[in-house]
């Protein structure tokens, strides 16, 4: 893979990374020729609904994950006064209203994904799952990986 090289997730949309997550997911892509990216940058509507659909299966991962902020802050207020609200959409729906009241700036201590510096990985089981997570670990200029988010397993590596 050349350093010009448009990188895609499972979808075949661009990750659309900045440096370094760009240089760091080639490099594990060269290295690991089947690994799976499943997200690179996503727009706020984007981020909603990634969140969304982990809040469904979590209520509580928005604090148990995301550092405190702000922002992070306020999603969980939102997620814990409309415990009711149980669809996808109306999650995603939600949470993307809450994200619209803060800035592009301060929504980068929420989610590193929105400014293309985080990229999500499909878990792989077994010693082939080992050695992606030991090799995601030592990736030049990470600064967080997670193989859980929440309690759900999510292979997350932000730079």
């Amino acid at each position: 893979m050349s350093a010009k090289e448009s990188l895609v997730d499972a979808r075949g949309r661009s990750l659309d990374l900045a440096e370094p997550a760009a240089s760091a997911a080639r490099m594990l892509k060269r290295e690991f020729p089947r690994v799976v990216f499943t997200s690179g940058r996503r727009s706020r509507e984007e981020q909603a609904g990634a969140m969304a659909s982990n809040v469904i299966a979590n209520p509580k991962l928005i604090q148990q994950t995301y550092r405190d902020s702000e922002p992070a802050r306020a999603c969980q207020k939102w997620v814990d006064a409309h415990i009711n609200t149980r669809t996808l959409r109306g999650i995603a729906e939600g949470l993307a209203s809450v994200m619209g009241t803060f800035t592009d700036s301060e929504l980068t201590a929420l989610s590193k994904h929105l400014s293309g510096l985080a990229f999500d990985v499909q878990p792989v089981g077994g010693h082939l799952g080992e050695l992606i997570k030991a090799r995601i670990r030592t990736l030049p200029g990470l600064v967080r990986f997670l193989d859980r988010e929440g309690g759900l397993i999510r292979w997350h590596a932000q730079f």
